[in-house]
């Protein structure tokens, strides 16, 4: 295969993904928005009141936690501080709300995205909400019991939770959809060239003992790692083209969405959480670690689960999908 048809190829299958983002990304994107505008969101909050008292947590914010699912992290932040005063809240206060938000947000964008690889939205998306409340649950008593983080809380950053108009929200729109196509064809590139130059095999070799303990191997570790590091949005987008492919095996695609789940986007979410006063530990070590356990008692279940149990409940390959639409 020449060079030029080589480019080609991988500019046009990229293109394609990003296609499949589109479609699903912005009519989401605009429905949630309407629906939050219209007061649903704020009117099914209350009863979301009794699993932040388990967790240790004003009712109040059990708003945000809604909003952050439905909407994003982007969506949660600027109603924290709105909800209850900073004054009330402790540095253990935001950093287990931080974790508990970190884990599921934006779950109909990002969960029908790692729907088109092929794992079941239903699976997948009470796993990304079990796992987040049993962390914040275990984070919570932790830090109750051994007092660490009770000092009020010191955010460097009082987000305002004004809601822009229309034009301003569809530009904002516009704008995160053309970052996300440069940002998708940088990364198919870079990992062309990292894969060449034979970077990707020695970047893998030093995070492949931390998946393996995930039961993650092989090429689904490198789309992994893309999606700790960049968000689901990219990893399980480039993972829909391997799905499609049959190069990476349906329970490891299972896997790796779950795992991206957990902990997906480590830089800039963490940062985000940290800046309203969230311990970093609390956040994104504890996190890591828990991601790591949880996948491999996933991995150890799914090993026990005949195949015609995980395709009926578990995964739809990407094939079918392709055929249904």
């Amino acid at each position: 295969m020449s060079f030029l048809s080589f480019v080609k190829r991988n500019t046009s299958q990229t293109l394609a993904i990003y296609w499949v983002l589109v479609r699903i990304t912005v009519p989401i994107a605009i429905l949630t928005e309407i629906l939050s505008r219209m007061g649903l969101v704020k009117a099914a909050a209350p009863a979301f009141a009794p699993v932040m008292n388990l967790i240790g947590l004003p009712p109040e914010l059990g708003l945000a936690w809604l909003t952050g699912m439905l909407v994003g992290i982007w969506g949660a932040v600027p109603l924290v501080f709105t909800l209850v005063p900073a004054s009330s809240l402790s540095v253990a206060d935001v950093t287990v709300f931080s974790a508990l938000i970190l884990f599921a947000h934006g779950l109909p964008i990002e969960q029908k995205i790692i729907q088109k690889a092929g794992p079941g939205m239903i699976a997948t998306t009470v796993l990304r909400i079990a796992g987040g409340l049993l962390y914040a649950f275990m984070l919570h008593h932790v830090l109750s019991a051994t007092g660490w983080l009770s000092a009020p809380v010191d955010p460097v950053w009082l987000p305002m939770g004004a809601t822009p108009g229309w034009g301003d929200y569809l530009w904002g729109l516009a704008e995160t959809m053309m970052w996300m196509l440069v940002i998708l064809l940088a990364l198919s590139w870079t990992l062309e060239i990292l894969k060449v130059t034979g970077l990707m095999e020695w970047m893998m070799k030093a995070l492949s003992p931390v998946l393996r303990l995930a039961g993650i191997r092989g090429e689904a570790g490198q789309l992994t790692a893309i999606g700790l590091f960049l968000g689901i949005s990219y990893g399980a987008g480039l993972l829909i083209r391997e799905a499609q492919s049959g190069a990476i095996s349906p329970r490891q695609i299972f896997l790796s969405c779950v795992f991206m789940g957990f902990a997906h986007s480590v830089i800039e979410d963490t940062i985000v959480v940290m800046s309203l006063g969230a311990d970093l530990n609390g956040v994104l070590t504890g996190r890591l670690v828990f991601a790591v356990a949880a996948c491999a008692a996933i991995a150890a279940l799914l090993r026990r689960l005949p195949d015609k149990a995980f395709f009926a409940r578990m995964f739809r390959p990407a094939t079918m999908e392709a055929e249904r639409r």
